[in-house]
């Protein structure tokens, strides 16, 4: 049986869509495919294959529930599964994109059900998700429910929540 190896479009293109140089390009598709053909070899990356990816990152924690919500930004076509171009295109407007590109981002990974809104619950799962990631090496130790403590403050601060609307309001 004969695996096909998925291969970017083109790098001219990508070069065009993205805020990276050719030879950037290359060196990041290198780094992926190194990666992928060792995890999956269709050089196609499904969610669990990209849990288990993030999770080495962080070995100390539990990456799989923030890894889940990664996955689903990465996955802009919503077909579950992330290619090279998914990936170096979000990796581009987190690295180099505008602030409002890295607000737009941040926010599609923050409204965990799409809506256009990010409440109280989902800022808390995703904050809860990054502590649980960052495991038992989390400085300084929680103590009760931190993260819900964290998102009840953000969620109280005036100057915040006008910010928020602010944001809203933009986009």
């Amino acid at each position: 049986m004969t695996m096909v190896c998925h291969r970017p479009e083109g790098l001219e293109q990508l070069e065009a869509q993205t805020n990276f140089t050719k030879q950037e390009l290359q060196v990041l598709y290198r780094g992926f495919k190194n990666v992928c053909c060792t995890e999956c070899p269709s050089g196609v990356v499904n969610e669990e294959t990209f849990k288990h990816i993030y999770a080495q990152f962080f070995p100390h924690g539990d990456a799989s529930t923030y890894a889940h919500y990664l996955f689903n930004a990465f996955d802009t076509r919503n077909n579950g599964s992330i290619k090279f171009e998914d990936f170096v295109m979000g990796l581009s407007t987190l690295l180099r994109g505008t602030v409002r590109e890295k607000l737009e981002w941040t926010f599609h990974l923050y409204d965990i059900n799409k809506d256009g809104f990010i409440n109280k619950e989902e800022m808390t799962e995703i904050v809860r998700a990054i502590y649980d990631m960052m495991g038992k090496y989390t400085y300084p130790a929680l103590k009760g429910d931190v993260p819900k403590q964290h998102v009840d403050a953000f969620f109280q601060d005036e100057n915040m929540m006008r910010s928020m609307q602010l944001f809203e309001n933009v986009m």
